[in-house]
């Protein structure tokens, strides 16, 4: 019971905050310990459909109540009134993370490697940033090169949803999409997005397999290239320097973000 608790609390928590443009849900789920499973149960959903559907179960019931709660009545509140100090709380969370991220890579001590791969990282995350806006966008007209092309979007998202470092809602407004889906889910008109969504259910299998193999045959270049994602994102996350008495209270917020993601961290290990 309590280890289905933990599940749907951390998926709460990371979909909640994966709706702030900067956060990515992929990076929350690596730092709170669950990413490994998640990819696990997606790529091997047919070895064992009963244990790996009622997780992804857990996870979503989590992650929806996140999105419909968390986002909209604190972190959105918050992220309006404090974004400044919000930001450098995230700031914290990453940080806090980063030791977890070299740990399960298994790097013992520095080399050529642990400097190419996260620079790797870095180099994609930035190439994702110079898609054109509204490329992707659904028209009026349906036309056979129009789904295509948004299915080749929502494959993009789904790599976003997986790969952490990655922020979904900023890679929605880097496409140009980010409103348009926020209308649609609104007004629950979602027909014109049918394709997009394809798309994104075909990349989410697609890019979990192809991470869970990486994972477990090259982990330390992939957890390297992960740690490039995470440093590729602060770019888009970094809300630039406090000043006067914004100083001690973003230091606050940064440490205070730092401690929850390492205390759960250390909590999650001795459970």
């Amino acid at each position: 019971m309590l280890k289905s608790l933990f599940v749907i609390f951390k998926g709460f928590f990371i979909g909640g905050t994966m709706m702030v443009p900067g956060v990515s849900g992929g990076s929350m789920a690596m730092i709170l310990g669950i990413y490994n499973r998640l990819i696990e149960s997606l790529a091997n959903i047919k070895k064992e459909p009963v244990k790996n559907i009622l997780f992804l179960i857990k996870f979503c019931i989590g992650s929806v109540l996140g999105i419909a709660l968390f986002a909209k009545f604190i972190i959105t509140p918050l992220m309006s009134a404090f974004p400044l100090q919000v930001s450098y709380f995230f700031l914290g969370a990453v940080a806090g993370g980063v030791p977890m991220i070299y740990k399960t890579a298994g790097v013992k001590k520095l080399n050529l490697n642990a400097i190419i791969y996260p620079v790797i990282g870095v180099i994609f995350v930035l190439l994702i940033a110079i898609i054109p806006e509204g490329v992707f966008t659904p028209s009026e007209t349906l036309t056979i090169g129009n789904v295509l092309l948004q299915i080749a979007g929502g494959v993009i998202i789904a790599i976003g949803l997986i790969l952490p470092g990655i922020s979904v809602s900023q890679l929605l407004l880097m496409l140009g999409l980010y409103s348009s889906v926020i209308s649609a889910l609104d007004t629950f008109n979602i027909v014109p997005f049918i394709p997009l969504g394809i798309g994104v259910l075909i990349g989410t299998f697609v890019s979990a397999k192809l991470m869970d193999k990486a994972m477990k045959k090259y982990p330390e270049a992939t957890y390297l290239i992960v740690f490039g994602f995470l440093l590729g994102s602060l770019t888009e996350l970094f809300p630039g320097l406090p000043i006067g008495t914004n100083i001690p209270i973003c230091l606050l917020t940064f440490v205070a973000g730092f401690c929850f993601i390492y205390f759960l961290q250390r909590l999650e290990n001795k459970k």
